[in-house]
């Protein structure tokens, strides 16, 4: 089998590591298994690496000597001796390779260019002016880019590619948008060939969910977690799913859409066509129609300064938050909860409180284990470091799926 996880049991924690294989014609997995050993750590030794994902120390000690080859891996002193040889311990060279991440939001583009390790460099924003076409939008994404390679001193040529991070849904084969519903007349763009003309660089496309998911397993609360679910606020809400250390992106590419649960039977109508939506209940457009403010950022104010009504609203959404991740957690057994994206800014801690609580009294497996539930320490640039995090994944970390075919 390809990429078998590791358990290994102390107390109630459970730790999963993506492990290897020493069978022929997966050379391309066991060197992401490898680095994805060496990502981890802060300085860890060939031997350590063998022990820990099953390859045997040949096989490590080839991947890691190719590695160091091609510049992505550097060795960096040695580990304490206990009376044998000392062990040299290696680490990512992060200035080995660049990322530039773009995440499109109907109301603003962001864009930040990300070294190795997924840390962002250089970052900028600029609004999306309303009805913008998809004409307009490549443009100014190709401007973003040249921006923020300048900044940053970064030569065009060292640079992997360009990960773009948009509202859903997408078709993956064609590299298009298939109409998001909060982009009126974007029906079936060509956005990836589009950027990639403007930019002259290769592009890896995804949901902005998913990308942002991708980029808590880079560099964020997901690292090392094999199974986590991402709930990603932005104007709406979304989701991304990593199983057994790999992105689980459905049939048609477009899994996790969290938001479009239905939580409150004979709820609101969705734009999806169901009825009482986790979106439709809990969305910035959704908390201003049930406050009556002019706008979300007066809710988080109204509901940080102690409105009875904005606090109600808050608490109220929380609540139904709380009962879709139960849902996810009953249905996955996920180890982790990320809560994560810009629409989450200033509420987090009551979010995470409500979530929380659900998952100590509610979820079926509460007896054997505890759910965890995180904010996401890339706050409101999870989305964009999760574009460039799609370019670094691609590269150096292939799917399962990817190695059947071999």
């Amino acid at each position: 089998m390809v990429g078998i996880n590791r358990v290994t049991r102390h107390g109630r924690r459970f730790s999963v590591r993506r492990t290897g294989t020493n069978l022929p014609k997966v050379g391309q997995y066991n060197r992401a298994v490898v680095l994805d050993q060496i990502q981890l750590t802060d300085g860890i030794s060939r031997v350590e690496i063998a022990e820990l994902t099953g390859l045997t120390p040949q096989t490590v000690s080839g991947i890691v000597r190719r590695l160091i080859g091609e510049g992505i891996v550097r060795e960096d002193g040695a580990t304490v001796s206990n009376g044998g040889k000392p062990r040299t311990k290696l680490r990512v060279n992060a200035a080995a390779g660049l990322a530039v991440g773009v995440h499109f939001d109907p109301s603003e583009l962001s864009c930040v260019v990300a070294d190795l390790l997924g840390r962002p460099l250089v970052t900028r924003q600029q609004p999306v002016r309303p009805g913008a076409t998809p004409g307009e939008v490549v443009a100014a994404v190709a401007g973003l880019v040249d921006e923020v390679l300048g900044s940053a001193g970064v030569d065009r040529d060292r640079v992997l590619g360009l990960g773009l991070a948009t509202p859903g849904p997408i078709d993956q084969t064609l590299g298009s948008l298939v109409g998001p519903p909060q982009l009126r007349g974007w029906t079936r763009v060509p956005i990836k060939d589009m950027l990639a003309a403007a930019t002259g660089l290769p592009v890896t496309l995804d949901n902005d969910a998913t990308a942002a998911a991708i980029g808590e397993c880079w560099a964020g609360a997901g690292r090392g977690v094999a199974d986590f679910a991402y709930f990603f606020f932005g104007a709406g809400v979304g989701g991304g799913l990593i199983l057994g250390h790999q992105v689980y992106r459905g049939g048609s590419m477009n899994a996790a859409e969290f938001g479009h649960q239905s939580v409150q039977p004979g709820g609101p109508p969705c734009y999806c066509g169901n009825h009482g939506c986790l979106e439709s209940l809990i969305s910035p457009k959704a908390m201003v129609a049930a406050t009556g403010l002019p706008d979300y950022d007066a809710v988080r104010l109204a509901a940080l300064t102690g409105d009875p009504v904005a606090v109600t609203a808050v608490e109220t959404a929380a609540g139904h938050l709380a009962t879709a991740v139960v849902n996810v957690a009953n249905i996955l057994d996920i180890d982790l909860v990320v809560l994560g994206g810009h629409g989450l800014r200033h509420l987090e801690d009551r979010f995470r409180t409500a979530v929380a609580a659900a998952l100590d009294t509610r979820p079926l497996a509460r007896a054997i284990r505890t759910v965890r539930v995180e904010i996401s320490p890339l706050g409101a640039d999870a989305a964009v470091v999760g574009a460039a995090a799609l370019v670094l994944h691609t590269t150096y970390a292939p799917q399962v799926s990817e190695l059947l075919s071999l």
